[in-house]
């Protein structure tokens, strides 16, 4: 395959422990060469050299007081290896499960699960789901083949009863009176034709897991606060719930 033009420098460039860590401390503040080598634990030679090639390819500058530091074009580029770092620290479970069933901006937006936590563990999800219903206070919403979100729908029941405001999306055999007879203004259920992940949001905290390879959802997943987390999530849920039937 032909690669783009440069891509291949930058790359080589970044492969590198010593010009990342560079790069990173350098996104703090500006540095005297010196100091940052001592900061590194590298020689004033080797931090030279190293700075030398970051600054070929734009990403640092020597700034007229003698110190140097990041450009524009570096602090995007640092931003831009984040996401692909959170898919490298999780590549075993990106090599089981399909992402490929999002939208395509979503995936471009993967980064913004970098704050989560992975729990690859059945029954700690379960529970953790199960925390996640019983702490929120204004609303719930979900995706999932059963609005129980493993076998916790007593529990969901009695947050709806208590003020909480459920939205569900679900496969076209779920219906509307799922809940009944508690008043429907309290809750909304939607159907789509195929269930692209395990999602629950509340206020507080968000949960996604990806179908298997296989195509099962095995409530393996990302577990988190982090506002982009939550911000990603929600997104991703309106996108679902814009396009639904009604129940």
């Amino acid at each position: 395959m032909e690669t783009k033009d440069g891509i291949e420098k930058l790359f080589f460039e970044l492969a590198s422990e010593s010009r990342m860590a560079l790069m990173c401390e350098l996104l703090e503040k500006d540095w005297k060469l010196n100091d940052l080598a001592r900061k590194l634990d590298l020689t004033p030679t080797e931090a030279f050299r190293q700075l030398q090639r970051l600054t070929e390819v734009l990403l640092v500058q020597k700034l007229p007081e003698g110190t140097y530091g990041i450009t524009s074009l570096g602090k995007l580029v640092l931003q831009l290896v984040d996401p692909l770092e959170f898919v490298f620290k999780h590549s075993e479970y990106f090599l089981t499960h399909d992402v490929w069933q999002l939208p395509h901006h979503f995936i471009s937006r993967i980064g913004d699960l970098s704050q989560t936590n992975l729990q690859l563990d059945t029954i700690a999800s379960i529970n953790k789901v199960t925390q996640m219903i019983k702490e929120a206070d204004d609303y719930l919403w979900g995706i999932g083949e059963s609005p129980g979100f493993a076998d916790s729908g007593a529990i969901m029941k009695e947050k709806i009863l208590k003020g909480v405001h459920l939205k569900f999306l679900g496969p076209n055999n779920i219906s509307s009176n799922i809940f009944s007879p508690i008043p429907s203004l309290r809750f909304e259920v939607r159907v789509i034709s195929k269930i692209p992940v395990f999602l629950l949001l509340s206020e507080k905290e968000a949960a996604v897991g990806f179908r298997s390879i296989q195509g099962r959802l095995d409530y393996y997943g990302f577990y988190g606060q982090d506002p982009l987390f939550l911000n990603w999530a929600k997104d991703l849920f309106l996108y679902h719930w814009e396009r639904a039937k009604i129940g």
